[in-house]
């Protein structure tokens, strides 16, 4: 007997007729609007639109024209010899840079100090750290939009 009072005879018997799924064709007068226009050509895809100040009106803000996304971004960028923010490195860059390239480590990246027997990746990592020899750039975003990069070398 099954959960829901009848018993398990298998003959097909429900509480309900399941329906046969009808498919009509769509009045064209239903088609909102933004679906009629010109045929693609062959090999051509939809693009978004995009404003005058490259600002995406709907769907994925990467999937604009990257060249001028990535030249906005470098325009953003504080010299070296302009930075405001202090030469120190915080707890939370340093877990940051510590698990990063600890997982680059465990994945067979180039170490580069002696291990001296060392085997665990975060130990290595922490020894790169103190020697200044990890090849990573910390970006630090400020309020405004622009941000700066220090590589951790300089970094204290």
């Amino acid at each position: 007997m099954s959960d829901y009072g009848g018993d398990d005879g298998g003959d097909g018997n429900y509480d309900y007729e399941p329906q046969e799924e009808v498919f009509e064709d769509a009045d064209p007068e239903e088609i909102p609007d933004h679906y009629e226009g010109e045929e693609l050509a062959e090999g051509e895809s939809y693009q978004p639109p995009v404003t005058d100040d490259n600002i995406i009106v709907s769907g994925d803000p990467n999937a604009g024209y990257a060249g001028k996304v990535m030249e906005q971004s470098r325009e953003k960028k504080v010299p070296n010899d302009k930075r405001t923010t202090t030469p120190y490195l915080t707890k939370y860059e340093r877990a940051r840079v510590l698990g990063t390239r600890a997982l680059q480590i465990s994945m067979n990246a180039p170490v580069l100090v002696d291990l001296e027997g060392e085997t665990d990746p975060l130990q290595i990592a922490l020894k790169e750290l103190n020697q200044k020899k990890i090849p990573l750039i910390v970006r630090r975003y400020l309020p405004d939009g622009w941000y700066e990069d220090w590589s951790c070398e300089e970094l204290l």
